[in-house]
């Protein structure tokens, strides 16, 4: 920027002769004051200002020249910074659809719990890819390989399931999933020919349901998946097969046994002997008596 003096009474009108001579605005405008106008016993000094016009900044989430994958990842970047969210953002590839990874010193922040916050940067991230677009371009954001790892859990889970309903012959349910994950499901088991997979539900509470083609009563509500623990042990734990029914409360067999007293004391005798008789009791130790009768 080449700045340019100006002089007046004050430094209002100093600017104010800058920017007419220039032809800008203040908001066009870079504005020094060099020196504040004051009044003196004899004269005044004038108000000196330098104005120059402001350079134009490229915006590179609209620039012409930006990619979508290069506009996308500026706006990530924007959008951890108001979430003051330390992470750095990479492009990784840009073709038939936009991958961008992100590394955060705190990956919980940017994934979330089943990675909801993850699925809600990678929507915004395909708004920015896609405006002004006249065909949709996938847009995929991953933070440190989440995304393979999940893929591979769900895999997992759905064979484990698929197993489950073909062994107690019920459909089985899942919990609700987001539509990335349903469609994993859906593939993970698309092969398996013993079984059949459907989404039932409204969003954001859609899931899927296992049907198993040994399926013994079509009109039966489905298990929910999350509960086959809970309900192991509740069978485990019914019909007097619990911790404490052959045994009792303290750990011995039958549960009739005399607990163990310790704050029975044993008696002693009257006589001047000044020794000691032992009654039945449950405590054990020894007795040293009495120290005077040594002799006796």
């Amino acid at each position: 920027m080449e700045f340019k003096e100006f002089t007046g009474k004050t430094v209002e009108e100093a600017v104010e002769i800058g920017l007419q001579e220039l032809g800008l605005t203040a908001e066009q405008a870079e504005i020094r004051v060099l020196e504040e106008g004051k009044k003196k016993l004899f004269g005044a000094v004038k108000a000196r200002v330098e104005i120059a016009k402001k350079e134009e900044s490229v915006c590179p989430v609209c620039s012409e020249n930006a990619t979508d994958g290069e506009r996308t990842v500026v706006f990530l970047e924007g959008l951890f910074k108001l979430l003051n969210i330390t992470a750095c953002t990479e492009l990784v590839s840009e073709g038939d659809k936009v991958e961008i990874n992100v590394t955060a010193a705190n990956t919980n922040s940017i994934i979330g719990k089943h990675g909801a916050m993850l699925d809600a940067i990678q929507t915004l991230a395909g708004a920015v890819a896609n405006t002004g677009r006249d065909d949709y371009k996938r847009v995929v954001v991953d933070c440190e390989n989440y995304r393979e790892n999940r893929e591979a859990t769900l895999n997992k889970l759905a064979d484990n399931l698929a197993q489950k309903a073909l062994r107690l012959g019920k459909k089985i349910q899942l919990e609700p999933m987001n539509p990335y994950e349903r469609r994993i499901i859906h593939a993970a088991l698309s092969k398996n020919e013993e079984v059949s997979t459907q989404s039932e539900g409204k969003e954001p509470n859609r899931y899927i349901v296992i049907i198993p083609n040994n399926l013994e009563d079509p009109d039966a509500p489905a298990i929910p998946a999350r509960n086959e623990r809970n309900n192991r042990s509740r069978r485990d734990n019914r019909g007097g097969k619990g911790k404490y029914n052959d045994r009792g409360r303290n750990g011995n067999r039958g549960g009739n046994k005399k607990p163990y007293n310790r704050d029975k004391k044993p008696s002693s005798s009257q006589g001047s002997g000044g020794g000691t008789s032992l009654k039945n009791t449950d405590f054990f130790g020894i007795f040293l008596g009495n120290s005077n009768n040594e002799e006796k």
